[in-house]
């Protein structure tokens, strides 16, 4: 029997570049999970075998989010000197391990300067546009993921970079399941048609959880602590998703890299994370005293 040509479209349209079958996010779930997984798996060994290496991937990862939203920005005449954002980027984020939050800022404030420097001896033509979209890449990438070295400079500081990862990435899950299952009600259509409020509940309920758990067991913080994380981190992360859809709908892009196979680019993996990093800094610092043995 002959498929209609109404229902073949349907079916090339639920189906990816590569003819494997797409979930209702638009992504190949087995190598969405798997890719993952495998960057879980990695950031979990270095922060179980030396915070350094920790360091390390964040730097990495880092730069090439740096240099990802740089090629996107581009695509709307925005030309991000390169050079000062990716030393700019490994300076505040290994500053921030070594020497905290001061020698932070000042690096920030350096990378911000060489960016206004390099845009001017590039030339007048487009130099205000392009300072600025030095200065947002600084902000938006290295400077916000600092935070998460922050944590990470602490007593117990392996085990709260567990918990922001862990209730950040619950967000994600809790938003994707319940929003694929139940989602209905639109949260930002002209921006990210796929995410709901049904999704946005169980994101929430997804990182309290995690959040009162991870808490109480691994940091020996009090449940209501937890509770606020999670619900603080189920915001901030929503709007670092909605932020990122935002710029890519602006540029006219789906994905702002493609070096993550089911994902996109880092940037794209990130964009919950960074937003969530100086949340779950300021709240753990504040409701979660540091623990007097750290994690070996």
């Amino acid at each position: 029997m002959t498929t209609p040509p109404s229902h073949r479209g349907e079916q090339r349209a639920a189906r990816g570049a590569s003819g494997t079958k797409t979930s209702r996010a638009g992504r190949n779930l087995p190598i969405a999970i798997t890719v993952g997984v495998s960057l879980g798996a990695v950031l979990l060994a270095s922060l179980l075998f030396r915070k350094e290496g920790f360091v390390a991937v964040v730097i990495v990862a880092g730069c090439i989010a740096v240099w990802e939203l740089r090629g996107g920005l581009a695509l709307g005449r925005i030309n991000v000197p390169l050079l000062p954002s990716v030393f700019g980027a490994v300076a505040m984020i290994g500053a921030s391990f070594v020497r905290g939050g001061q020698a932070l800022a000042i690096c920030f404030g350096l990378t911000c300067i060489a960016v206004l420097l390099w845009c001017v001896m590039d030339g007048v033509q487009g130099s205000i546009r392009d300072i600025t979209g030095g200065i947002f890449v600084a902000a938006y990438v290295p400077l916000l993921a600092s935070f998460s070295i922050l944590l990470l400079a602490e007593g117990d500081g392996a085990k709260r970079v567990i918990v922001f990862i862990g209730v950040t990435i619950c967000s994600d899950i809790g938003g994707f399941v319940v929003g694929v299952i139940a989602g209905k009600h639109p949260m930002a259509p002209s921006v990210s048609p796929k995410k709901s409020w049904e999704g946005a509940a169980g994101s929430v309920v997804a990182c309290v959880v995690a959040g009162v758990a991870t808490v109480t067991v691994m940091l020996g913080g009090s449940w209501w602590a937890g509770a606020v994380l999670g619900v603080a981190v189920a915001v901030s992360a929503t709007i670092g998703d909605l932020t990122e859809s935002t710029i890519k709908r602006d540029l006219g892009i789906k994905d702002l890299g493609s070096i993550l196979p089911g994902h996109g680019g880092f940037m794209d993996r990130m964009d919950s994370l960074l937003l969530s990093a100086p949340v779950a800094w300021a709240i753990l610092t504040v409701l979660v005293p540091v623990a007097v043995v750290p994690l070996s």
